[in-house]
């Protein structure tokens, strides 16, 4: 089984890169190359069981993408992505990446003639506008943002080249990912794991909106356990539309901070300030939140049961030492 990771740089890409070297197999089949390829090349994967490479790729130049995808790829997990507030600010790039770098992909399976699994993150930012509440496994895409809007039609290319046999394709629209390690990046809802985990790191965060303000939230370990259960899942069982929710749950800023206070104590909660941002709450206002994942939890895939939970696991893989 060749694992070809694209994004492999990022925070999921690497947790999901460990996943796999440390799991040894994926689809019944025992992993024999697991490749990490990014527009910089990703950080290595030490002590792996399983033969891993890194490389450079390019996804929106479509010569890079046929250097790194070659004929005897098994799997393509597309994680690779402009983030919301940085497509919402740069046009341009928003479109070459998210959407001509998804079709570029597509485009080379479709040119080897092998079928690979593609696995696709797409976002529930797909979702918005005028569309009712709750929303279900079969409410239209709407989305209010370019990111939005660019996922959408990655995720209408994927069925599309499932349903002609190009590639066997399943995308996952991801929940807010928190709480994430690193450094805060240009997403408009990076704000959800920095007002954690830079309290937690002893450091000063910024809360752009209100704490009443409600959000669908999934834990980074949780979320690449679902992307190793997505490449797993038969194809019959999609069914005509590749593509459906994580799993995630709702919860509260207020709830977000009162749950690091049952895990870490009073302390981190102090480090937090309060400063409207009104460029991000119009943003993530036109984000829905009220989702109701029933096709993907029947398939297998899991949420967290509690945000101590999201906390605990940040407490336990990702914070630095010391």
């Amino acid at each position: 089984m060749n694992i070809l990771i694209i994004g492999g740089g990022g925070v999921v890409g690497q947790k999901l890169g460990r996943l796999l070297a440390t799991r040894g197999h994926l689809r019944g089949r025992e992993i024999t190359r697991l490749t990490l390829v990014d527009i910089v090349d990703p950080a290595p994967i030490p002590d792996a069981a399983v033969p891993v490479e890194t490389a450079t790729c390019n996804i929106a130049d479509p010569a890079s993408v046929a250097g790194c995808i070659g004929a005897d790829v098994d799997v393509i997990y597309l994680l690779a992505a402009i983030v919301s507030a940085q497509a919402e600010e740069d046009f341009d790039q928003g479109y070459a990446i998210n959407l001509m770098g998804t079709l570029n992909v597509l485009e080379r399976a479709r040119a080897l003639k092998t079928s690979p699994v593609v696995v696709f993150t797409s976002s529930i930012a797909v979702y918005g506008g005028e569309v009712p509440d709750p929303i279900l496994d079969h409410s239209f895409l709407n989305p209010q943002t370019s990111y939005g809007t660019q996922k959408a039609i990655g995720e209408m290319l994927l069925t599309d080249y499932s349903r002609k046999g190009y590639v066997d394709g399943r995308g996952f629209r991801l929940p807010t990912i928190s709480v994430r390690p690193g450094k805060a990046n240009r997403a408009a809802s990076s704000f959800m794991s920095s007002i954690l985990r830079e309290p937690l790191n002893g450091q000063e965060a910024v809360c752009p909106v209100d704490e009443d303000f409600l959000h669908y939230y999934l834990s980074p370990r949780k979320c690449v356990e679902n992307l190793v259960k997505g490449a797993e899942l038969d194809a019959e069982a999609l069914g005509q539309n590749r593509c459906m929710m994580m799993p995630g749950r709702i919860w509260s800023i207020r709830q977000l901070i009162d749950a690091m206070t049952a895990v870490a104590g009073p302390q981190p909660a102090g480090l937090i300030r309060w400063d409207s941002q009104p460029e991000i709450k119009r943003i993530v206002s036109g984000w829905r939140y009220d989702l109701r994942p029933e096709k993907s939890l029947k398939l297998g895939l899991s949420a967290d049961d509690s945000f101590e939970d999201n906390v605990r696991y940040y407490l336990e893989d990702d914070r630095p030492a010391g």
